[in-house]
């Protein structure tokens, strides 16, 4: 099975970064690290900590980029990643633009999609912005959620996510 783990920011590349050694470990995974460098130095310098090394870099980072740009360009830069490694799952964390941009490009792509750290809610879309819009964006296409806490797997629940397919 291939795995792809999608990492564009410092926290996302700190809570990855076992998981990204776990899946390396376990026998018949293929687990490869796309890096997006949504922020660049500072995921760059996380990922040293960690002595991990992207298998892709999509390189994203401009000065003053949108929202819509990081997107934009996730969605142009990942999906001939994806052509190229045909994984099964990709596993995304947070609620960062990278990550609903790299859920939504993987759901196009065919590939089942993990989110660690699911169903964190607000209650306002607007709130953080553009934080949880982009939860409620990556549940809607995950097959797996993997929830902090019993809160966030209640929010999930409430939202129709079916209970086998949350984890805490």
């Amino acid at each position: 099975m291939k795995v792809l783990v999608v990492i564009g920011t410092r926290p996302e590349a700190i809570k990855l970064a076992p998981v990204m050694r776990a899946l390396a470990s376990c026998d018949g995974v293929v687990a490869r690290l796309v890096v997006t460098a949504q922020h660049r130095a500072l995921a760059d310098e996380a990922l040293d900590v960690f002595d991990l090394r992207p298998d892709h870099d999509l390189d994203v980072m401009t000065a003053g980029q949108s929202p819509s740009a990081v997107a934009a360009a996730v969605f142009a830069r990942l999906e001939p990643v994806l052509a190229a490694e045909r994984p099964q799952w990709v596993l995304v964390q947070g609620d960062t633009t990278t990550t609903m941009a790299a859920a939504v490009c993987a759901f196009y792509g065919g590939a089942r999609v993990g989110h660690v750290e699911a169903g964190m809610r607000t209650g306002d879309l607007r709130n953080p912005f553009p934080e949880e819009a982009n939860r409620a964006l990556t549940a809607r296409v995950a097959s797996l959620h993997f929830a902090a806490t019993g809160g966030a797997r209640r929010n999930l629940l409430a939202e129709g996510i079916a209970a086998d397919a949350v984890h805490v």
